[in-house]
C-alpha cells in the first residue's frame, strides 16, 4: 500500500510539472501572439499616419504663450536663457566699470582709521554677556519665592533697558565707524530680544507650572520640564543657538557634518567679498555723485535711484543668502540646532504682508510670540496688533540704522510705516485680479525701486552733511585757539 502511494504520488507530480511546463509554453504563445500582433497594428498604424492624406490637425489647441495656456506651461528653458543673459550683461557691466574707474575699493567708509583702537566697541560686545548671567539670577530667586513678580518685572526691565541703552551710549561716547557700529548694535539688539523671550517664556511657564499645567512639546524632543529647565547650561545653550524665541528644548540633530560646515564658511566669505565689491565699485560713487532726492532736481533724483535699484538688490540679495542662509545655517550646524527654517520662499510673495510673514523667521516667530499674541490677549483687534507690530519693528528698524550712522532721521521708521498702505494695496490688487504674477510684481517693484534705494540717499547725504558740520565746527574751534 505505501509503494502504491508513493507512486502515485510521484505520477502526479510528474503530471504536474507537465502541466506547468505546457501552460507556461501555453503562455509564452499567447505573449508573442499578441506582441506580433501589436507590431501589425504599429506598423499600420504608422503606415497610415506617414500617409500624405493624414490628418495634420485633430483637436483644438491653442498657441503655448497665449493668455489661456501660458501658465501651464514649463517655462524653464526661458528661466535658463534669463540666467545666461543676466550673467553676460553683468559680465559685460563689471569689466566696463573696471576699464572705466578702476578698483575702486577703500575702506574708510566703513572702518575708519582709528577701527583697530576702538577698543571700547569690543569691551561692551563682551560685558553684553552679564545680562544674560543676571536674567539667570532673576529666574532662580523668583524660583525659590525671595522675590515677588512685580520685584521681578521691574529688575526685568532694568536689565532689558541697560542691555539696549548701554551700547548706544558707548556707539555714540566713541563715534564708531559705521560697519564696528553696526555690527555692535545688531548684537546688542540680538541679545535684548533674547533677554525678552527669555523672561517671557518662564513668567508663562511659571503660571502653567502653579496651576498644575503642562506646556505642549513634540514627542521627538528631550523632556524637559519647568523648573529643572533653568540652568546655565540651558540658558547658555539659548543664547548661541540661531533662535529669538526661548523654550525649555529645542529639536536637535545628531551630528555635526564638518565638511559641510567647511564648505558654508567658504561661501560665506566669498559672498561677503562680493558684498564689499558691490558697493565699493557701484553703491557707494553713485551716492557720491547724487544730490539729497528730497532737495533739487527731482528728476535727477529718479535717475539715482533707478541707477541705485540693481546694485542695492544685488547687495541685499547677498546678504540675505550670506546672513539667513550661510551664517545660520554654520550656527545651527554647530550647535546641532535641527529647526532650519530662517525663512520661507518670500521670493514668491504675493502681497507684502506674506513677504514680512516669510522672510524673516527668526524675528517673525519672535514677534508673534511676544508681541502679536500678547495684544491679541489683551483683546486688541487684528488689525491694531498689526499695527503696534509695524510701528515697534520701525522703531528697531531706525535705532539699528540711524545710531550707527550717529543721525535720527527717522526715515527707517517711516519706511516701514510705509508698509502698512502698501499691505492694503496689495490685498486689494491681490483680490481684484486674483493672481499671483501681479502681486509678486507690484511687490518687487516697491522692493527693488522704490524702497532701498531712496532710504540709502536719504541716510547718505545725511550723515555726509553732519560729518562735514562737525569738520567745520571743530576747524572753527581750532582757528579760534
Amino acid at each position: 500500500m505505501e509503494e502504491e502511494s508513493i507512486a502515485s504520488s510521484s505520477n502526479s507530480g510528474l503530471r504536474q510539472r507537465k502541466g506547468a511546463q505546457y501552460n507556461g509554453s501555453q503562455t509564452e504563445t499567447h505573449s508573442s501572439v499578441a506582441s506580433d500582433k501589436a507590431k501589425l497594428l504599429s506598423k499600420s498604424l504608422l503606415e497610415k499616419n506617414l500617409r500624405p492624406s493624414a490628418s495634420a490637425h485633430k483637436k483644438i489647441r491653442e498657441s503655448p504663450l497665449s493668455s489661456d495656456t501660458i501658465f501651464q506651461q514649463s517655462h524653464a528653458g526661458l528661466f535658463n536663457l534669463c540666467v545666461v543673459v543676466l550673467v553676460a550683461v553683468n559680465s559685460r557691466l563689471i569689466i566696463e566699470n573696471l576699464m572705466k574707474y578702476g578698483l575702486l575699493i577703500r575702506a574708510g567708509f566703513w572702518f575708519s582709521s582709528k577701527s583697530l583702537r576702538e577698543w571700547p566697541l569690543l569691551m561692551c560686545g563682551l560685558s553684553l554677556l552679564v545680562f544674560p548671567l543676571l536674567a539667570f539670577l532673576i529666574e532662580k530667586l523668583k524660583i525659590r519665592n525671595l522675590v515677588s513678580e512685580k520685584v521681578a518685572f521691574v529688575m526685568y526691565s532694568a536689565i532689558t533697558t541697560l542691555a539696549i541703552a548701554y551700547p548706544i551710549y558707548v556707539i555714540q561716547r566713541v563715534h564708531s565707524a559705521l560697519l564696528s557700529g553696526i555690527i555692535l548694535l545688531l548684537f546688542s539688539v540680538t541679545g535684548w530680544m533674547k533677554l525678552i523671550s527669555y523672561a517671557h517664556t518662564n513668567y508663562d511657564l511659571r503660571v502653567l507650572y502653579l496651576s498644575g499645567e503642562k506646556p505642549e512639546m513634540p514627542l521627538d524632543m528631550k523632556k524637559v520640564e519647568y523648573p529643572e529647565s533653568i540652568s546655565l547650561k540651558n540658558l547658555a545653550y539659548f543664547w548661541v543657538a540661531p533662535t529669538l524665541c526661548y523654550q525649555v528644548s529645542y529639536p536637535r540633530t545628531e551630528k555635526i557634518r564638518k565638511g559641510w560646515v567647511l564648505r558654508q564658511l567658504i561661501k560665506l566669505i566669498i559672498f561677503t567679498g562680493l558684498m564689499g565689491f558691490i558697493a565699493e565699485q557701484y553703491i557707494n560713487p553713485t551716492i557720491r555723485n547724487s544730490q539729497h532726492p528730497l532737495k533739487g532736481n527731482y528728476l535727477y533724483a529718479i535717475e539715482r535711484v533707478l541707477k541705485l535699484s540693481i546694485p542695492t538688490t544685488y547687495f541685499w540679495l547677498c546678504m540675505f543668502y550670506c546672513v539667513f542662509h550661510l551664517w545660520l545655517n554654520i550656527i545651527a550646524e554647530l550647535t546641532c540646532f535641527g529647526d532650519r527654517e530662517f525663512y520661507k520662499d518670500w521670493w514668491n510673495a504675493k502681497t507684502v504682508e506674506e513677504y514680512w510673514r516669510m522672510w524673516n523667521m527668526p524675528v517673525h516667530n519672535w514677534m508673534l510670540r511676544h508681541v502679536y499674541f500678547p495684544c491679541l490677549r489683551q483683546g486688541i483687534t487684528k488689525e491694531y496688533a498689526v499695527v503696534i507690530c509695524f510701528v515697534f519693528s520701525g522703531a528697531v528698524h531706525e535705532v539699528c540704522v540711524g545710531v550707527p550712522c550717529h543721525i535720527l532721521r527717522c526715515w527707517a521708521f517711516l519706511g516701514i510705516m510705509f508698509q502698512l498702505p502698501l499691505v492694503v494695496l496689495t490685498k486689494y490688487v491681490q483680490k481684484r485680479f486674483q493672481s499671483s504674477v501681479v502681486g509678486n510684481m507690484i511687490f518687487w517693484f516697491f522692493f527693488c525701486i522704490v524702497g532701498q534705494p531712496m532710504c540709502i540717499l536719504l541716510y547718505y547725504h545725511d550723515f555726509i552733511n553732519q560729518e562735514q558740520g562737525t569738520m567745520i565746527k571743530s576747524q572753527a574751534k581750532l582757528n579760534s585757539q
